[in-house]
């Protein structure tokens, strides 16, 4: 008896699980497409530093898998003096499908910590200050379908630690929808809002610290 039952020409006939199963371990790997490359190579070339802020430190950090098909992330820290005055985190997320509530196939999702004056932690409205950062700097790199939550963390000592004074952290969380595949304005509006955050001056203003 043949090892499988025989077709009409008498020719023995597999199991048509075979194939399939060797077609599946044959198809090459996902490809990202070439508008997610291009995405990257716009976004990551912040690594090469900002001039026009040198405080900031860049470096390429894993990025999560689960998200999106297709992902990159970043993380940032605004440095003075040897003292981290804040950090971030920026995730590119790609799905040639698109999500609802993206408004395209592309999302920016955003993090940011940093810990506040406590003359500024008093303000009430410093978390509509904050969101203003964002959307201002947002304007001009061209964005879409923002969201996102602000959170004044205030942390008090108690103990052998209750002559230390209470420290407020502002965290930022948000994400939204670039109008392109050329990442660098978003970049730097998500490292703009930190260094915001750390109470530099707008780009381009001198600190009157530095005037010497």
């Amino acid at each position: 008896m043949p090892p499988f039952p025989s077709g009409p020409t008498g020719v023995a006939s597999p199991p048509s699980r075979v194939p399939e199963i060797y077609s599946r371990q044959m198809t090459p790997p996902n490809e990202p497409p070439a508008s997610f490359q291009r995405a990257v190579e716009s976004f990551k070339s912040v690594l090469d530093g900002d001039p026009e802020r040198p405080e900031l430190e860049f470096e390429e950090m894993p990025a999560p898998q689960r998200l999106a098909p297709h992902s990159a992330a970043l993380s940032a820290a605004v440095v003075r003096d040897d003292t981290e005055l804040a950090v971030g985190r920026l995730i590119l997320l790609h799905d040639p499908q698109g999500r609802p509530g993206w408004d395209g196939r592309f999302r920016l999702v955003a993090y940011v910590r940093a810990e506040l004056e406590p003359e500024i932690a008093e303000d009430p409205l410093i978390g509509s200050v904050a969101w203003s950062w964002l959307t201002e700097a947002l304007a001009e790199a061209g964005s879409s379908a923002e969201s996102g939550t602000i959170t004044r963390a205030v942390s008090e000592s108690f103990g052998t630690k209750q002559d230390e004074p209470a420290a407020t952290e502002l965290e930022l969380r948000a994400s939204w929808s670039p109008a392109g595949q050329d990442m660098r304005d978003h970049v730097r509006a998500w490292s703009e809002v930190m260094c915001m955050a750390a109470g530099l001056p707008p780009r381009g203003v001198r600190d009157l610290k530095d005037v010497r």
